[in-house]
């Protein structure tokens, strides 16, 4: 790598860390005044923002990008004005940071208090969606951390557009600019760089595709808050009702394809009756999907048969990102608990029934951060869960699982007060 850029990259992050101190001080009124006015910044900046990602949208369709990729890429009027919406939202949300966790007086006298406080610098690395530039930023100001992004050269117009609105929004409310750092240089090293300034970064976030999360996990030094791809599966269940079960399907699949909460495997309970199977693979079909079928559900729907793709072995572990389905059908609810233990990314899973105890037994047999019971998987969303913007969804079990709101970009330590008391 070029000296000149290592060295730009290390003051980029040496000044997020000096902000992050200042950021852990600040009231909370200080904070969401600085949110509403990325939100009033976005739509006053609206026009160059759009411009800048027709940019990236007109490179990404040369490359021929799928339409599910040009899908998260886009930023248009109403997606701005949404992403102004959240930033009020989340000024709205109440701040974690000085909460008081725990407390407890020791019998020498020692009163004993855990609170929350920030994490310190924030390391994001992620993958076309412009809307996490904004959202990440926003969470981690919230939470008193400082920032430093890389998104993909996909959507690099379109971040430098968002970074320059926030970090005006910043000035104007006297909050360092600093604390919003968007490392901008094509080296692919650099993502090496922030993975491994430890000292200074004091947590890295993936968000994107499989091969991100990896490179990044391998590569790091520094704690990672990882996030999942999400080869989410829709069970239905010999219980289920027709007509919830198609619309929580076609919810999951096609409301938005190319995100990690849609659906991307369908489970099928052979008792099920074949009429509504028949039914509900027509109208996939009918809506456009490619279904990738078992050998199994091929045979018992002959007169699909020709539409039906013979799955493959690697279709079970398939994130499509788009409108294919792989679809299996199998003889048991304890079958498809099995093969979501083969095949899930602990991401999200749901099934359609209406015998409560089997939906109990699906809910807490499936290891996921979220299992749905007659609910789509779309779900998984930090708003839609009332915590304002998310930052990510974990799929680990350490400090954070699901949608990451604010508590999950905070730590504590304990404040300890005694009247002279020695050991």
């Amino acid at each position: 790598m070029d000296k000149i850029i290592e060295e730009q990259v290390y003051l980029q992050i040496k000044q997020a860390k000096t902000a992050s101190r200042s950021l852990a001080l600040l009231k909370r009124r200080e904070k969401d005044a600085a949110l509403t006015e990325i939100g009033r910044q976005l739509l006053l900046d609206q026009e160059a923002i759009l411009a800048a990602n027709e940019q990236d949208l007109l490179k990404a369709e040369q490359d021929r990008q799928p339409a599910a990729y040009l899908d998260r890429l886009r930023l248009t009027p109403e997606r701005i004005q949404d992403l102004a919406r959240s930033l009020h939202q989340l000024a709205e949300q109440t701040d974690p940071v000085g909460e008081s966790i725990a407390s407890w007086t020791r019998p020498n006298g020692l009163l004993i208090r855990q609170v929350r406080v920030p994490l310190g610098v924030i390391g994001m690395v992620y993958e076309a969606r412009p809307n996490v530039t904004v959202d990440a930023a926003a969470i981690a100001l919230k939470t008193g951390n400082a920032i430093v992004l890389r998104g993909s050269r996909s959507a690099q117009a379109s971040n430098l557009a968002l970074v320059d609105s926030i970090r005006k929004a910043l000035a104007l409310t006297g909050l360092p600019e600093e604390a919003v750092q968007y490392l901008a240089a094509p080296d692919h090293a650099v993502v090496d760089l922030l993975c491994t300034a430890n000292g200074l970064i004091d947590v890295i976030i993936p968000r994107g595709g499989a091969a991100l999360i990896q490179r990044v996990l391998q590569k790091s030094t520094v704690p990672v808050l990882e996030t999942g791809v999400g080869n989410c599966h829709v069970y239905i269940d010999k219980t289920a009702e027709y007509s919830m079960a198609e619309a929580i399907l076609l919810n999951a699949k096609t409301s938005r394809p190319g995100v990690c909460n849609a659906a991307e495997s369908l489970l099928l309970h052979q008792d099920w009756p074949k009429q509504q199977q028949h039914d509900l693979l027509a109208r996939l079909l009918s809506a456009g999907i490619e279904l990738r079928a078992c050998e199994k559900t091929r045979a018992r729907h002959p007169e699909l048969a020709d539409r039906l793709i013979a799955a493959a072995p690697a279709d079970w572990d398939t994130e499509y990102l788009g409108l294919t389905l792989a679809v299996g059908t199998v003889d048991s609810l304890e079958d498809a608990l099995h093969h979501i233990s083969l095949h899930g990314t602990g991401h999200s899973e749901a099934i359609v029934a209406e015998d409560a105890e089997r939906a109990e037994r699906f809910l807490s047999a499936v290891d996921a951060a979220c299992v749905y019971h007659n609910a789509s998987t779309r779900f998984t969303d930090g708003g839609e869960f009332g915590f304002g913007a998310e930052i990510g969804i974990s799929t680990q079990k350490l400090h954070a699982r699901g949608p990451m709101g604010l508590t999950a970009l905070t730590t504590s330590k304990y404040i300890v007060s005694g009247s002279g008391q020695i050991r």
